[in-house]
């Protein structure tokens, strides 16, 4: 078994667009939950909006590729006040149920063969790239590595842009939450009636915080977007549950916890997802073969979640004191 060639490709992760995509969601969902307190269970939702909104802007209406990636934001302000206006004024509870059940609404309108000339039905969006992003792409063609990190010149263009649109989201966040408006939304997901009483629209500022943590959901799904085709079954329900494992690994209440919690989640999924496969191969997993050996990672991620919320509710790098599951 080739177990340094299993750590490289491992550590190739640390810079995939994946990672990044998933950083950007677990970034929105900790304004959501960290700060907020707003239990959104459809990130998912605001991730398809991001990659829709930009391949329908390029392959139906013609625009160039960074004004069709406004449109995923502009789909996950609309979407949001939808989402909160019947839900805000009510228990966190009632949020997590309505937006787990329009993640899956959403995902089905993408699926469905009624709006197929638009969104490509099952076989989803491709082509979306080739003559506007890559078009723009100023580094010269070629293969370009460096030590475990590799691809072509479309790889990094890709890599670049996710690193840049990962980098102004996470200055953005951090000045928000350490500004005034920051400290009352804190103090919402403390004890909302006591900022009630001191004459703040409780109602405004959670719709405030659920409409920029959206839009960065959508700009997840927007760098997914840039590297791949789209496709309805990658915004599944699952992936709204990896989100936040990785918040809680990081820390729901910090603006760095849920990068570092989606980069150790991702390699550390990649790592296993790579290792079980080839251990199977040598024989080494008592008969499981390679297909059943890649699933034991799933199995791993509940584990780990369960784990978390046990042992560690504030997340790696969270403060106990600021947030935990047990109040």
């Amino acid at each position: 078994m080739d177990f340094l060639g299993v750590l490289n490709s491992t550590i190739g992760f640390v810079l995939d667009p994946v990672t990044f995509a998933f950083s950007l969601a677990a970034l929105g969902l900790a304004l959501h939950f960290g700060f907020a307190g707003l239990l959104n269970m459809g990130m998912a939702a605001f991730m398809a909006l991001g990659a829709y909104g930009y391949a329908i802007g390029i392959l139906t209406f013609g625009l160039p590729w960074y004004l069709a990636a406004l449109l995923g934001p502009l789909a996950a302000v609309i979407f949001a006040i939808i989402l909160g206006v019947p839900t805000l004024r009510l228990r966190g509870d009632y949020l997590a149920i309505v937006t787990i059940a329009a993640a899956e609404i959403m995902r089905l309108l993408f699926l469905t063969t009624t709006f197929g000339p638009v969104t490509g039905s099952a076989d989803g969006l491709s082509g979306h790239n080739s003559a506007t992003f890559w078009a723009a792409n100023p580094i010269a063609e070629g293969q370009y590595d460096f030590g475990p990190f590799r691809g072509t010149e479309l790889d990094w263009w890709v890599r670049l842009v996710g690193f840049g649109i990962l980098c102004v989201a996470v200055v953005v966040v951090w000045l928000l939450v350490n500004s005034p408006w920051g400290r009352v939304l804190k103090g919402i997901r403390e004890d909302e009636d006591a900022l009630r009483s001191l004459g703040k629209n409780v109602f405004a500022f959670k719709m405030q915080a659920l409409i920029i943590g959206g839009i960065l959901g959508s700009l997840g799904g927007l760098v997914l977007a840039m590297g791949q085709n789209v496709n309805p079954n990658q915004y599944v329900t699952s992936i709204t549950f990896y989100i936040w494992t990785a918040l809680l690994l990081g820390g729901a209440a910090t603006v760095f916890g849920p990068l570092a919690g989606s980069i150790i989640f991702w390699t550390i999924q990649a790592f296993i997802g790579l290792l079980m496969p080839a251990l199977a191969s040598e024989g080494l997993l008592f008969g499981l073969s390679s297909i059943q050996a890649a699933q034991i990672k799933f199995i791993l991620v509940g584990l780990a979640l369960v784990l978390i919320v046990v042992f560690r509710p504030q997340g790696i790098f969270g403060n106990k004191k600021e947030l935990t599951f047990v109040k």
